[in-house]
C-alpha cells in the first residue's frame, strides 16, 4: 500500500525521537528496582502525553491541522522537505490557504512526537508483562498498560481522520478526548505502582467521581467550541455580544454532531446563532462545573488541605485562562494555556480518585 512506507518512516522518526527520553530515563533509574523503573518510565510517557496534548492544541490554534493534507507523511514523504515542490504548489494555487511550510513542519512534528508516545507506550506494555513474570501477583496488572497500547492506536486513527476528513468537528474532538483520556490512563498507572491511600468518607469519594465527570462533559463541549471555532461567537463578558446575556442561539444547529466544518447537517452554511449557541453552552457548564469543584474543595479541606488548595488552583487558572480567551480576543498563549490547564485538573481528579481507589497497604 501506498501508505506503508510513509508511516513506517514517521514511525522511524518518532523512534529517533523517543530516543533521547529513553536514554535520560535509562540514566536516571538504572538504581531502581523493575517496578520503579517502570514507574518512572510511566512518569515521563505522562509528561510527553502532557505536552502532546499541547502541542496538538497549538496545531490547531495556528490553523496547521491540514499543514499536510494527507496521512500518514506529508505529501507521501516522510518530511516536509520531501514535500517541498508541492508544498509550493499549494501555497501559490491558495497563498491564504491551510498549506505552509511553516505549518508543515508543526503538523509533522505533532505526528512525530505522537509516534515517539506511542513507542514509550508499547515499551511500557513489554515492560510490565515482564514485572508480571517476574514478580507475579505482587506486580500491578499489565492488562491496563496494555489497554493504554490499544487506546493510543485509536487515538492514532482519529489523528489520522482529522486530517483525512479535513477537520471535521466531531473527528477532531473526539481525537481531543482520547488524548485526555490517554493522559488519565497514565496517571492512573502511575499512582498503580506506588498506591497512597487517601481516606475521604464515602459521600466526598463519590463527589469526586461526580466532578471528575463534569469536567469531561466540560472538556468536550470545549473542545466542540475550539473545534467549531465559536470562541468569539460571544466577545464580551459577562454578556455575550451587544450587551445581551442570553442572544439569539440556535442549539438544534449549533449540536448537530455529525456535519462538516461550518456547514449544516443539510450542506448549509451554519449560522451565528448556532456558533453563539455553542459557546453559551459552554460557559453554563463552566459555572456549573466552577461550582462543583469549589463544593468538593470546601468539602475536603478537612480531610486533604492540599488537595483542596490544588484543586482551588486549578480552578481558578481555568477561570482566568477562559475569560482571557474572550476578553483579549483569543490569544494563542491564553488558548493554549486554558487546554493545558483542563489537562492538568483532569489528571488531577484522576490521580485524586486513584488514591481513593488504592488498596490498603
Amino acid at each position: 500500500m501506498e501508505m506503508l512506507l510513509p508511516l513506517g518512516q514517521v514511525a522511524a522518526i518518532g523512534g529517533a525521537v523517543a530516543i533521547g527520553p529513553l536514554l535520560w530515563w535509562r540514566q536516571r533509574s538504572r538504581d531502581r528496582t523493575p517496578a520503579g523503573r517502570l514507574r518512572a518510565l510511566t512518569l515521563l510517557t505522562l509528561f510527553l502525553t502532557f505536552d502532546l496534548i499541547a502541542f496538538g492544541a497549538f496545531t490547531r490554534l495556528t490553523d496547521s491541522g491540514l499543514g499536510c493534507p494527507d496521512w500518514p507523511g506529508c505529501y507521501s514523504s516522510a518530511s516536509p522537505v520531501g514535500a517541498r515542490q508541492h508544498i509550493e504548489a499549494a501555497q501559490s494555487a491558495m497563498p491564504t490557504g491551510p498549506v505552509t511550510h511553516g505549518k508543515a513542519w508543526i503538523e509533522m512534528a505533532h505526528r512525530y512526537l505522537a509516534s515517539a508516545v506511542g513507542l514509550l507506550i508499547l515499551i511500557m506494555a513489554v515492560l510490565s508483562w515482564r514485572l508480571q513474570r517476574r514478580e507475579g501477583e505482587t506486580a500491578p496488572s499489565p492488562w491496563l498498560p496494555t489497554l493504554t497500547f490499544v487506546w493510543v492506536c485509536i487515538q492514532g486513527a482519529f489523528g489520522a481522520l482529522t486530517v483525512t476528513m479535513k477537520l471535521f468537528p466531531a473527528i477532531v474532538t473526539l481525537h481531543l478526548l482520547f488524548g485526555l483520556g490517554l493522559l488519565m490512563l497514565l496517571a492512573w498507572q502511575h499512582e498503580a505502582f506506588a498506591p497512597r491511600r487517601l481516606k475521604l468518607p464515602p459521600a466526598l469519594g463519590v463527589g469526586v467521581g461526580v466532578v471528575l465527570l463534569l469536567v469531561l462533559a466540560q472538556v468536550a463541549l470545549g473542545g466542540w467550541v475550539s473545534t467549531n471555532y465559536a470562541v468569539l461567537a460571544c466577545d464580551e463578558f459577562p454578556t455575550c455580544h451587544g450587551g445581551q446575556f442570553w442572544p439569539q442561539m440556535d442549539f438544534g444547529q449549533g449540536f448537530q454532531l455529525w456535519r462538516e466544518l461550518g456547514q449544516r447537517a443539510d450542506g448549509g452554511w451554519l449560522g451565528f446563532d448556532a456558533l453563539a449557541a455553542i459557546h453559551m453552552a459552554h460557559r453554563i457548564g463552566a459555572a456549573v462545573v466552577f461550582t462543583a469543584i469549589l463544593a468538593l474543595a470546601w468539602a475536603i479541606r478537612g480531610h486533604a488541605s492540599g488537595w483542596s488548595r490544588v484543586l482551588l488552583a486549578a480552578a481558578g487558572w481555568q477561570l482566568v485562562s477562559g475569560l482571557s480567551n474572550v476578553v483579549l480576543d483569543w490569544p494563542i498563549v491564553a488558548a493554549l494555556a486554558h487546554t493545558a490547564g483542563a489537562a492538568v485538573l483532569l489528571g488531577l481528579l484522576t490521580t485524586l480518585l486513584a488514591r481513593l481507589n488504592a488498596s490498603p497497604s
